[in-house]
């Protein structure tokens, strides 16, 4: 499943072990700390003694097997391996999945140019350890020729992950989840990292198409006719600055069975985002590269709904359109008419992110799902409240509070926000029903959920996700994060469609 026009593997290969095998390069074990020093988490791949062994190596460098740390070191002659990298987790009480995964990732990333590595993290966490190892090793490297400099080697081949019964269903199931899920993953990774002079609205909906045919779901592409016969006055008004149109991507997952939920999800996708005729600072305006990060997410995630064969509906829509001034771009003070009648005031061409949800809200609310999830490179408003790592959710409170507990759960960490009331009159408008933005910049994040609410049907649970800084990594790599797409909140939402099909 890639994005890209080539096939080429977003991530290493994942295998199941129960031994060390010949061919194997290098034995990535954890490395914990304690009270009298490092302590090795091996299971019971190796034996007391080549274990004491690898440990007094270690301590003899200088690990202290503080959460991510990486060491190298020869291996011992017993072992069949050249080297052994072992790496952090902390303390042993702190060692989580999310622990795992983010030292399965650096060691990921400090194995680059190896073939072939076998992990005792796997014994701790098989699906933790599994996409952690693929996340961390992933790679953008389309444009880049391989004797360039800062090509560096090639990523890690194959992860051979060692565990007690390799040959049963549970791991093989366990493994292939948690595959499926990393691979999505990095699929909206390369879709975030792909330039805009290669991914503009008409591309980007020709690759969401051909991944929603090939993992069978039902897709729908609207072209600018289709949207402007069909009334999309949000999402025309904002393409509209650029000669790349706009276009309009629904993909359906419908499995067979009764009573099942529906959920939808609707995800931004401005492939590049100039702030239009309220043009942004060039400074940095090249990571709005980022601007769809959304978009790439939700297509990500109901794939992958498709993928696991989730007993869940999932809708999911992408607004497409490039944000551009020009001679025909819409402008500060012009009133468009969104889909469904809801006329806005264009105060700031900048604050367009949410003209494009709020038409795909509406059509995505007339199938009447129960829940809707919309996520969003939204404001920069969410780094100034939570920082480049934490998305905020809000939304209706059950709901929200649901998504932002499953998202602490597997590692993404969104924070639940309020929609203060108050916040409301600020969004009036003197001509049209609804202003784009207040007029002041207090609670940015907050007022830009509270227009998206007045969208969204009163009968659907419903959550909005920024992920403005945690969707695009601007700062060095860290744990399974590369610099560039980050692919936040695919895990959130695939995990929250998990718990609504088991829960209802």
């Amino acid at each position: 499943m890639s994005p890209a026009k080539s096939d080429a593997p977003l991530g290493p290969e994942l295998v199941l072990a129960g031994s060390i095998a010949k061919r194997v390069d290098v034995l990535v074990i954890g490395l914990t700390t304690g009270p009298d020093g490092p302590e090795v988490s091996v299971g019971d791949v190796l034996d007391d003694a080549t274990a004491e062994a690898v440990l007094a190596g270690l301590v003899a460098v200088g690990a202290t097997g503080r959460a991510e740390e990486v060491t190298r070191i020869p291996a011992p002659a017993d072992l069949p391996v050249a080297s052994v990298v072992a790496v952090g987790l902390g303390s042993a009480d702190d060692a989580d999945a999310e622990q795992i995964r983010r030292s399965a990732g650096a060691a990921a990333r400090a194995l680059a140019g190896t073939a072939i590595a076998a992990t005792t993290l796997s014994g701790l966490d098989l699906g933790a350890a599994a996409e952690g190892f693929y996340l961390g090793a992933y790679t953008f490297t389309e444009f880049k020729a391989k004797s360039a400099p800062g090509a560096g080697s090639a990523p890690l081949g194959r992860v051979e992950l060692l565990v007690p019964s390799p040959r049963t269903a549970a791991a093989k199931n366990e493994l292939a989840r948690s595959a499926a899920i990393a691979e999505a993953v990095a699929v909206a990774r390369e879709f975030v990292n792909t330039p805009p002079s290669h991914l503009y609205p008409a591309e980007f909906a020709a690759r969401a198409k051909a991944l929603g045919a090939a993992a069978g779901l039902k897709v729908e592409v609207l072209d600018e006719k289709a949207l402007e016969k069909g009334g999309y006055g949000g999402i025309l008004g904002v393409g509209k600055g650029s000669s790349r149109l706009p276009r309009l991507v629904r993909l359906t997952h419908k499995p067979t069975g009764r009573g099942l939920k529906k959920v939808a999800l609707v995800g931004k996708g401005i492939t590049f985002d100039t702030g239009g005729i309220s043009i942004k600072p060039a400074a940095g305006m090249e990571n709005m590269t980022s601007d769809m990060g959304g978009a790439a997410a939700v297509i990500a995630t109901v794939v992958l709904a498709a993928k696991l064969g989730l007993k869940v509906g999932v809708d999911a829509y992408a607004p497409m359109a490039e944000n551009m001034p020009s001679a025909t771009a819409q402008r500060p003070g012009d009133v468009l008419t969104q889909y469904g009648g809801t006329t806005v005031e264009v105060i700031n061409t900048d604050a367009e992110g949410r003209l494009v949800l709020a038409d795909a809200i509406v059509k995505a609310c007339e199938q009447n799902p129960d829940y809707l999830i919309d996520t969003a490179t939204l404001t920069g408003a969410q780094m100034v409240a939570l920082g480049n790592r934490t998305p905020g959710v809000m939304g209706t409170d059950e709901f929200r509070d649901r998504v932002a507990r499953i998202s602490q759960e597997i590692g993404e960490n969104a924070w639940p926000m309020p929609l203060p009331a108050e916040l409301r009159a600020d969004l009036n408008s003197k001509v049209a029903d609804l202003a784009n933005v207040t007029p002041h910049r207090w609670g940015g994040m907050l007022a830009a959920a509270i227009f998206l609410k007045e969208f969204v049907a009163e009968d659907v649970q419903w959550a909005h996700i920024d992920v403005a800084g945690p969707s695009y990594n601007t700062g060095g790599p860290f744990g399974y994060t590369p610099k560039g797409g980050t692919g936040v909140p695919v895990r959130t939402m695939i995990s929250v469609l998990e718990d609504i099909a088991a829960n209802g």
